[in-house]
Order: structure tokens, then sequence, then C-alpha cells
């Protein structure tokens, strides 16, 4: 069986800030690898109406995505569209099944924007029905019995919405892919431009950089590492399962195990 690592995020350019690297190194260990943002950006412009800056970023996200060779499936609704409701998750596990993951990167369970903290629940749950006969999917897709293991990324900035900082309990060292990983996130200009103009951030790849050297310094010391946290593993894989590990071997730390 092919061995598939899958990242859902929000929206174009979360995959970049937070899992890309790991993809990466994902696929340089024989991995076939799958991204998806679940929301469109139709809201991400000052300029362009809603059916423009949703067509923009999307190609943007193709773009970024066929930078590292993965497999980019489209997104599913408009932004601020994201809720836990049964019409969307029966969408994203469709897609879950249809991809049918070892390893699922997806976005912290506590984090910034409520949009982020609702695909965590939707990708999660997605992953626990991706077997059951009798939970219909959108399209309808057969149940597939892959174990998966979930890998919660940093919230953005490495801090909750409190502002407390999360230490991950797995460190992957990206070094070796930063370049590319920033290369990637130059993909996404409407997404620099939107920033720059609504939050000031003039430095957006420098930004990404920034969160990925604090999570280095952490955990490493690595120069750049993305940081992630396993899901409990109750109806997803065995109790010892770690395919991250298995796969990055030296690459990645597990914090409090150096």
């Amino acid at each position: 069986m092919t061995k598939r690592a899958f990242a859902i995020a929000a929206h174009p350019d979360d995959v970049e800030f937070t899992m890309a690297g790991t993809l990466m190194l994902l696929k340089e260990a024989g991995y076939e690898i799958h991204l998806m943002h679940i929301a469109n950006g139709s809201c991400g412009s000052l300029e362009h109406p809603p059916q423009d800056i949703a067509r923009i970023r999307t190609a943007e996200g193709q773009a970024a995505a066929a930078l590292i060779g993965a497999i980019h499936h489209l997104p599913l609704v408009n932004d601020i569209d994201i809720m836990y409701d049964k019409p969307l998750l029966a969408r994203v596990a469709a897609v879950m099944r249809e991809v049918a993951p070892e390893i699922l990167l997806t976005q912290a369970p506590q984090d910034y924007m409520e949009d982020h903290m609702i695909v965590s629940r939707l990708a999660v749950t997605a992953a626990f029905c991706r077997g059951m006969p009798n939970y219909p999917t959108d399209p309808a897709r057969d149940p597939v019995a892959q174990p998966v293991t979930i890998y919660h990324a940093q919230p953005h900035g490495n801090r909750d919405p409190l502002g407390q900082l999360v230490i991950p309990s797995h460190s992957v060292d990206i070094s070796s892919v930063i370049d590319r990983k920033r290369e990637m996130l130059a993909c996404h200009q409407s997404q620099k431009l939107w920033l720059d103009q609504t939050q000031g951030m003039d430095s957006y790849l420098n930004t990404m950089c920034d969160f990925a050297a604090e999570v280095g310094t952490l955990t490493g010391p690595f120069d750049y590492a993305e940081g992630f946290r396993r899901h409990m593993h109750y109806g997803l894989c065995a109790e010892s399962a770690d395919p991250l590990t298995a796969a990055l071997g030296s690459r990645l730390t597990q914090i409090g195990m150096m």
C-alpha cells in the first residue's frame, strides 16, 4: 500500500507556515503527499471581488503544491464559511477516504483564529469516520480501514489564543528545506499583499522563518523546525503508532526524550 501523508488547513498559505517543511521531508522518505485548504480565500482582498480572489488564491495554492510535488485538493467553501456542521464534515470525510492517509497533519486545536480550530475538529472527525460504513460522505465514498495517526501543528506564532507559548511533543528539523518552504510561501503573492494592507506584515516571508526559528531554538537547537503534537490514538491507530518519527528518523526529536 502506498504511504500517504495529508495536510489539511483552513486557508491558502496555512500549510506553508506550519507544515510544508515536514511534508517535503516525508516525500523524501517515500510518502505520497497531499494538501488541502478548506477555504478558498474569497475574503482576502481589498481590490478583487470574491470570485476573482478565490480563483487567484486557488491557483497560487496549486502552484505552491506543485513546487514540492504534492497533490492539491480543491477548497470546499468560501472564507468564514468554515463551520463544524454536517454538510461540510461529509465533504471533508469524502476527501479523507479518497486519500486514506497514514499520517494526517492538521492545525492546532487552540489557535488565534476560529477557522483554524474548526478545521482541526473537522479533520479529526473525518479521520475518525473514515471506516464507518454507516456514515454517508458527500460525494459517497467507500469506507477505508487504513490506520491514521494525527499530528497537530503549532498554532500561528507558536502561541495559543491567550498568548501562552505552546511546546510541541515532536520537533522536525526543517533546516535543509527552509529555502524551499520560503519559496513555496512566496507563491501566495495575493496573501502577502492582503496582509501588508490589513495587518502590517511587511516581512511576510521573514515572519514564517521567524516562527520556525523559534521552534528550532525551543526544541533543538535547530536553525529551523516545525513542531507537532500527536493526537490520542483512540479510533484512529495503535497506541504505539508514531509513523512521523519512524519516517523521519534523526530529523525528528521527541521533546523530553532528547
